[in-house]
């Protein structure tokens, strides 16, 4: 074979051989290709062995305990972090029926609220509750500190019902319903306290009799008040009505920081010595909006009160707003820093009235009494230091001290006499004033009694209706020095 043929022949080879070469990367390629699932599988599996290797580490650590499976159902956390749910109320709240109350009137549930008092006690902030539409008959009873908690509430939504039979008083007690040394007690409402007095105010002609009432088997001749709190603080009296009370109905006697509203006291205005609100060696005392109508005062402010303020309350029946009486037998007396203001009279005996008996001590104070309407008002204005509640009192030289009484904005009908100002003898009333008072009888054709005055020393800052031409001006001369003994 020639040269030439020879060439040719091994390009022919040559290209069969590159030809080949091509063919074989070819099928390596397709065979990667149909094996791509394998890898793709291969490379999860070496995924989930990583994933492994990570948990592993995870857990070594102290990371996440949450399976993969279950992560995806994780709820995530909400934005704000609600706060736990209140405790059970069962800790907390003293029913009386789940203490064997019965709430029908006529079986004694003393038992029961006593046992329900004794519960609240012991927890702080309690409530104890009288439910509505019951009636619970109550003899006597003292719901008492002083190892008792703070803040307790006496939610009172029902009826208590004093007793009308004689046992049930013994020989007679002061009080009813009472609540002492307490820290916080708060009574609150639509409930009423019934004292069934109409059982007392009919036997008065016997009630210094004993074998009378025994024969008869008449109430007791001590008669008690209906509501009283003795030696407590913060206490709230809301909401509830005290009514038909055989004495005095709601009383306060050496409390401190007391507020009473929005509550309403409601007996006969023939009913005997029935007293709305009497207060007693209180300090810091705030009555408003409240509605009195009794036999008595509707408000009586006692001896040891300072920092009283009473306003927009609604009285009669009754014997008006006193500070009094004060200095009974020869006791020292001390009133001072009490406001009435806004208040609405109807039908009473008298409207604002300072009285003190003879031959006591002490003084009375910074009393300002302001914006009082009156209506069919025997007297609006009173100061009587001759104060005797018997047919007769012995005359004596030393007395409470009267000074700082402002009169303002007092005005309304009267039917017996608009302004009467009996002062001591030896002690007289100094810095009275009066202001924009203006008061005229019910019927003008009828004679009324003039303004009295007997040494009452203060000043009239305008004209007053009728002229009170009575009042002495500047200071009396005749005030004799007081004594320690008689300084508050």
């Amino acid at each position: 074979m020639s040269s030439r043929g020879l060439r040719v022949k091994a390009i022919v080879l040559l290209l069969i051989f590159v030809f080949l070469m091509l063919c074989s990367n070819f099928n390596t390629c397709n065979a990667r290709r149909g094996k791509h699932w394998r890898t793709k599988k291969s490379s999860s599996s070496s995924s989930s062995s990583s994933f492994a290797q990570k948990k592993g580490k995870s857990k070594a650590k102290g990371g996440s305990h949450h399976h993969d499976g279950n992560s995806s159902k994780q709820k995530p956390k909400p934005d704000v972090e609600y706060p736990s749910p209140p405790a059970s109320l069962s800790s907390s709240v003293f029913n009386v029926l789940d203490f064997g109350a019965k709430g029908d009137g006529l079986t004694d549930d003393t038992k029961a609220f006593q046992a329900a008092w004794a519960a609240s006690c012991k927890v702080e902030a309690s409530t104890m509750i009288i439910p509505s539409e019951l009636e619970f008959l109550v003899g006597p009873i003292s719901f008492s500190g002083p190892y008792c908690q703070p803040n307790i509430v006496f939610q009172l939504d029902g009826k208590i019902i004093a007793p009308t039979n004689p046992k049930a008083w013994g020989s007679g007690l002061l009080q009813w319903l009472e609540f002492t040394k307490l820290r916080g007690i708060t009574i609150r409402g639509n409930g009423i306290i019934e004292g069934q007095g109409s059982v007392w105010w009919t036997n008065t002609p016997f009630e210094d009799d004993p074998v009378a009432i025994e024969l008869n088997k008449k109430m007791p001749s001590i008669k008690p008040t209906a509501l009283r709190f003795y030696g407590s603080t913060n206490v709230t009296v809301t909401g509830i009505t005290i009514q038909n009370s055989p004495q005095c109905h709601l009383k306060f006697d050496n409390c401190e920081s007391v507020l009473v509203y929005n509550m309403t006291v409601s007996s006969p205005g023939d009913s005997l010595n029935t007293d709305g609100i009497h207060l007693q060696n209180s300090r810091g005392v705030t009555i408003h909006h409240t509605d009195l109508g009794c036999g008595d005062d509707c408000i009586s402010i006692q001896t040891g009160c300072s920092n009283v303020y009473i306003h927009n309350v609604n009285c009669g029946p009754g014997h008006g707003i006193s500070i009094g009486g004060l200095g009974r037998d020869n006791t020292k007396a001390c009133v001072s820093n009490i406001t009435v203001q806004y208040i609405n009279m109807h039908d009473t005996m008298n409207g604002v009235r300072i009285k003190t008996w003879q031959g006591g001590s002490g003084s009375v104070q910074n009393v300002r009494f302001s914006n009082i309407d009156v209506s069919e008002v025997q007297t609006p204005i009173i100061i009587d230091q001759f104060y005797c509640d018997k047919s007769t009192c012995k005359n004596q030289t030393s007395a409470v001290a009267l000074s700082g009484i402002k009169y303002e904005n007092i005005k309304g009908t009267y039917t017996v006499k608009p302004v009467h100002f009996a002062c001591s003898d030896s002690i007289p009333c100094s810095d009275i004033s009066l202001t924009q008072v203006e008061l005229r009888p019910l019927q003008e054709k009828y004679h009324m009694y003039d303004p009295f005055c007997w040494k009452t020393y203060g000043e009239l800052y305008t004209e007053t209706i009728p002229p009170i031409y009575c009042l002495e001006g500047g200071k009396p001369t005749s005030n004799k020095i007081l004594s320690d003994h008689d300084l508050c």
